[in-house]
């Protein structure tokens, strides 16, 4: 059996708790983990009898090749493509897929007679935020990436360097690597713009005794990386160190506490509690941590604000407390781990020295 056979099987076996006949999948990241197709358009009805890959003529030859466990459809996007789709389905009860689906496409499904449409907030996400040992290997690879250019800051941010000019040459240094491309827009941000948590890198140069914050991952056969690291480029400053020494406390207390069974909102918690015991509580306004796999934030946020989940066995996640001060800058340590039955598997290893010496 194919791995995807296997996710496929998986799935099928929660549509009666959905109370659904079938699953209308339009998130391309889930068409992707579900079936292996790759292309830009496609559409998934999934029931327990038949697996349905629906594209547009561009990718006819690509899909047969990349989703051989899935009876192809031609779709050029007509309303009649969408009611032959679900008449070859047989569906009469159909989820889709709430937070992705268009306001225009929920009508359009809804206007069809002889179907009732579910919006389900979760669905494929439940599974994908479980990696199996393939994925875990591609994703170590690429923070093996990340963590070599990351490595590269010190030698690359020198006074005069713009944020864009930095930013393009990790960019660079991760493509020559062997990434496919990265995971996200990289974050490079000089003095008080460290105190943004997703600076976009603009045309500030860098200068003597100020924070250098950067944030970036790469991309591997679909699957990201995360990496944060602070600098400060001059001596050592005292203000500095101490909100540095305060993140990295937080980190090691929440990453102390990850493991199989604890809730996500504790492990956040335990970082909160470091930074406010230190005067900074007030300066830590996001969540802890996501998932990381096929997208850069899934399923599952370490967050007090969302509702709690147990940490499992099998999930990958970024640690990422942060201190920000407006006009100053800001402080972001982050590592990318696996929950394993033994603990913890660090994917980041690239070091924590924080001083660029000019």
């Amino acid at each position: 059996m194919t791995v995807f056979k296997y996710r496929l099987e998986s799935l099928r076996e929660t549509l009666p708790s959905l109370q659904i006949d079938g699953l209308l999948v339009t998130n391309p990241t889930n068409i992707r983990w579900l079936s292996g197709f790759t292309g830009s358009y496609g559409r998934l009805l999934i029931n327990q009898k038949q697996a349905v890959l629906a594209t547009d003529a561009r990718y006819w030859i690509q899909a047969r090749k990349e989703a051989p466990d899935y009876e192809l459809f031609k779709d050029i996007r007509r309303a009649q493509d969408t009611l032959a789709l679900l008449n070859k389905g047989g569906v009469g009860r159909v989820g889709i897929e709430a937070n992705h689906v268009t306001l225009a496409a929920a009508e359009e499904l809804n206007g069809i007679e002889g179907f009732t449409c579910t919006p389900l907030q979760n669905t494929v996400e439940e599974f994908r935020q479980f990696k199996n040992g393939h994925e875990t290997s591609i994703i170590h690879a690429a923070a093996a990436i990340t963590d070599n250019a990351m490595a590269l800051v010190p030698q690359l941010a020198k006074a005069g360097i713009s944020e864009r000019e930095l930013a393009w040459l990790l960019e660079k240094a991760m493509r020559e690597a062997g990434a496919d491309g990265i995971a996200f827009p990289i974050i490079v941000a000089f003095g008080p713009n460290s105190a943004l948590p997703h600076h976009n890198p603009g045309d500030r140069t860098l200068k003597e005794e100020e924070i250098v914050l950067v944030d970036m991952g790469a991309e591997l056969n679909g699957y990201k990386s995360d990496l944060t690291r602070s600098f400060y480029y001059g001596r050592q400053n005292d203000r500095f160190q101490t909100i540095f020494d305060l993140v990295l406390a937080a980190q090691t207390s929440a990453l102390r506490g990850v493991c199989d069974g604890k809730k996500s909102n504790e492990v956040h918690q335990a970082a909160i509690d470091v930074i406010a015991e230190g005067g900074y509580g007030d300066y830590f306004g996001h969540g802890l941590g996501h998932g990381v796999g096929l997208d850069i934030h899934e399923l599952p946020y370490l967050s007090v604000l969302r509702t709690p989940v147990d940490l499992s066995t099998g999930m990958i996640i970024t640690v990422e407390p942060g201190i920000y001060l407006q006009e100053w800058g800001g402080v972001r340590i982050e590592d990318l781990v696996s929950i394993t039955d033994d603990g913890l598997e660090y994917h980041s290893n690239c070091p924590k020295e924080p001083y660029i010496h000019p």
